[in-house]
């Protein structure tokens, strides 16, 4: 038998409007390397979300590309990153951020948020210069890789904080569409764009085949940025399939309905995990649920759908981790819940 999956967000290929904008427009003649009429017009509707002029967009194909050349691009050598330690940099990205030269700065952090104390905190314990790298960049995700998110007031003290001790803020948005339609929300995208150094929204897990908006909020730190991106081998040739992509997603509201989607099924889940009597390891706000169950019940689970074991409990229970998508069934969402 088949097993469904509820391992990630990205399973699928992608949704069913950007297939057939790909498909109706295969055969158009468009220029290269992200000049093409799409990305054109895919920058210019982010752009009126962000009501930043002086905003600059880029496409790449991938998440890690996206921090990676970013994070590289924003640093001098001696510079630091200050992350989670669990954010998707340290744990998800095979010392990639390392590679480039620049060494993490890793917080132990509450559901992977940094707050104001963390920042000052780690300033201190790393403020012996010249001898200590000198942190310079503060990274987040909104989702946290737990499924929390940012409010405007979290993101507000964040910025000041950065801005009084000239550190950068930098948001990672793999899982942007779903943080922006969590029942909590209170953040827009023109928000991100005042409150953030930089930031970049994920098409990847939004209905995207492939695909991630970078987006930098100060003209001076943007400069030469393109060649950044093909020096890392992420300037694609066919640029026009990652722009018409979110053409597609900005044309209407097709973002933001993918993310309402799958957090509204994510809480299904965890409602259904709620009534049944067990107990989640932190709150649903996003597209990601971990339900803490006996070890029996989940060798009996695994057997029917597919899912992370995210950590031990106790001797007897283990957290998984449930996503869904833009995509996910419900038919299969009330089939897991049934089986519990």
């Amino acid at each position: 038998m088949t097993k469904y999956s509820f391992m990630d967000d990205y399973s699928e290929g992608c949704h069913p409007r950007i297939l057939s904008a790909l498909t109706n427009t295969n055969l158009e003649q468009q220029a290269a390397y992200g000049h093409d009429a799409y990305c054109v017009a895919a920058k210019a509707l982010i752009h009126d979300h962000l009501d930043n002029k002086d905003a600059s967009i880029f496409f790449v194909a991938g998440g890690t590309l996206a921090n990676l050349i970013l994070i590289a691009s924003l640093l001098r050598s001696h510079e630091a990153v200050i992350a989670p330690t669990s954010g998707h940099i340290v744990q998800r990205e095979t010392g990639a951020i390392e590679a480039t030269g620049h060494k993490i700065i890793s917080v132990k952090t509450d559901d992977g948020k940094m707050t104001p104390r963390h920042i000052t905190q780690t300033l201190d314990e790393n403020a012996h210069a010249p001898h200590m790298a000198k942190p310079r960049l503060v990274y987040i995700s909104n989702a946290t890789e737990t499924g929390r998110i940012y409010t405007k007031s979290d993101l507000t003290a964040l910025a000041k904080t950065c801005h009084t001790h000239g550190l950068l803020l930098m948001l990672d948005g793999a899982r942007l569409s779903a943080a922006l339609t969590a029942k909590e929300n209170d953040v827009t995208l023109k928000d991100l764009g005042a409150l953030t150094d930089a930031f970049w929204l994920g098409g990847t897990k939004s209905g995207a085949l492939i695909g991630e908006a970078i987006i930098i909020n100060r003209p001076e730190l943007a400069v030469d940025f393109e060649f950044h991106i093909k020096q890392r081998g992420a300037l694609l040739a066919k640029g026009r399939l990652l722009g018409l992509q979110f053409k597609t997603l900005f044309e209407t509201d097709l973002y933001f309905e993918a993310g309402l989607f799958a957090n509204e099924l994510a809480q299904k889940i965890s409602n259904g995990v709620l009534d049944k009597g067990y107990r989640l390891l932190n709150v649903t706000e996003t597209n990601q649920v971990f339900p803490v169950l006996p070890n029996q019940l989940i060798e009996t689970l695994q057997k029917r759908f597919g899912f992370y074991v995210w950590e031990k409990v106790d001797a007897d229970h283990s957290a998984l981790r449930l996503v869904t998508s833009w995509a996910t069934d419900p038919v299969q969402v009330a089939a897991f819940i049934d089986a519990l």
